[in-house]
This record gives structure tokens, sequence and C-alpha cells, in this order.
């Protein structure tokens, strides 16, 4: 009985097409990039892969391979960058949730459709060879989710 009830569900479920290809990678906020790397080669049991600068931003960031998905250290390099300020208000840690798209402007259309609030809707150069835009945090349960594109 329970597997019926189970298939009749599912049966009604509307049709998922494959839009976010994986979670590319999490960003984590620190003081230092100096003492993170230490730190996160040490936990990872191997060094950074990367190591960049996105002046706009006002960040420098580390990248690490895990699997198929990365983590990404970000230090400012102002007062005025962003991760300056979150770490102000809350501190190093965890800052961003990245998840890689195939297409990032059908999915910024899609996602407006959908009710979801950007930062900005469009996409600007980011690290690690990438095309990104952040999505507000107050329409993703306090969460900031950035999308990424391999750019062309």
């Amino acid at each position: 009985m329970f597997e019926i009830c189970r298939k009749i569900e599912e049966s009604k479920r509307p049709a998922v097409t494959k839009v976010f290809m994986k979670i590319e990678h999490l960003g984590i906020a620190v003081k230092s990039l100096e003492t993170s790397d230490r730190l996160f080669s040490r936990l990872l049991g191997k060094e950074f892969y990367k190591q960049e600068a996105v002046e706009r931003e006002g960040v420098t960031t580390s990248f690490y391979e895990v699997g198929e998905s990365k983590i990404e250290l970000l230090e400012a390099t102002n007062a005025e960058s962003p991760i300056s300020k979150f770490i102000d208000k809350k501190g190093e840690g965890i800052h961003h949730i990245a998840f890689g798209v195939e297409n990032i402007a059908f999915e910024i259309e899609r996602l407006k459709k959908e009710g979801f609030m950007f930062i900005s809707e469009e996409p600007k150069e980011g690290a690690d060879n990438k095309l990104v835009v952040f999505l507000h945090p107050k329409s993703t349960n306090g969460v900031l989710v950035e999308l990424c594109q391999e750019k062309p």
C-alpha cells in the first residue's frame, strides 16, 4: 500500500529539469588568508590550487578542490569589502554557497519568475574563471547563494 501511495505522490510532482549542476563551492570568509591556508592545508591534506585577487570585490581568494566541489577562502583587502563587512557583523565562517549552472542568464530569468531577489541581476566576472551573480539572502532563508558559470 505504501508503495502505491508513494508512486501516486511522485506522479503529482512537476517535471524537474537539470538546472543546478552541482555545488560548485562553499565560500568561507576569513580574517587572514595566510593563517587559514595553513589550517585548511592541514585539514584537507593538500595545498590550495589557486590564489586570486578580485579587486572589484575587494578580496583575495584561495581555492581548494574537495571531490567535485571546492572550498573558497575569502580575505578582505579593504574595509569596504563585502567580506570585511560580513566578518565585522558575523565573524569568520561560511559566507555563501555557490551552485554551478550551465546558463547563468537563463537561471537569472527563471529565478526572477519564481520570485527570488538578486543583489544584482547582471553577471560579473568572479574568481576562478567564472561569471557570477548572487541571490539576496532575504529570498533564500538567510543564505547568500551564488550562481556561477564557466566563462566562455
